[in-house]
């Protein structure tokens, strides 16, 4: 086998990723347990948005029985890119719109809280609850960020 013929891309790890947890029918939430991770976390970085460290690479490998020349693409640092500037998935808008709508709120409250400066999306995490409820359940995303102030000149 040539060189040309053993590379795998971060296109094609996601797809047999994809396949894989299909096939196994693993959900999210099982597979971050097998790896010691948040589901939030894992399907971010199975999906190229995060770069796993060794261990967790190869524990997801495992898990889903990719290819081992899988964990190598999951560890590499990803480009974060989005395809589109207004999305059209109906569940991934309204997380768009809730910014939108709610994003100068989220800033000028922090800004009060804290001071001026951002929440950090680097050391963050998110949790993803379902909230049973009368009415129809409901879905609860807690965030949290570490609180990062603007260098002053």
């Amino acid at each position: 086998m040539d060189m040309i013929t053993q590379i795998v891309t971060r296109e094609d790890v996601t797809a047999m990723i994809i396949q894989a947890k299909k096939q196994a029918g693993l959900t999210w939430e099982g597979i971050a347990e097998t790896i010691g991770m948040s589901p939030v976390w894992t399907h971010s970085a199975a999906m190229g948005m995060n770069a796993m460290p060794a261990e967790k690479a190869d524990a997801f490998v495992g898990a889903l029985s990719l290819p081992p020349e899988a964990s190598a693409v999951l560890q590499e640092s990803p480009t974060k890119i989005w395809e589109q500037t207004v999305p059209t998935d109906p569940c991934i808008y309204r997380f768009y719109e809730i910014v939108g709508v709610y994003g100068p709120t989220l800033k000028a409250l922090i800004h009060e809280k804290f001071g001026d400066g951002i929440m950090s999306a680097i050391d963050f995490d998110m949790t993803v609850v379902r909230v049973e409820n009368p009415k129809g359940d409901r879905v609860k995303v807690e965030m949290s960020g570490k609180y990062l102030a603007y260098n002053s000149w």
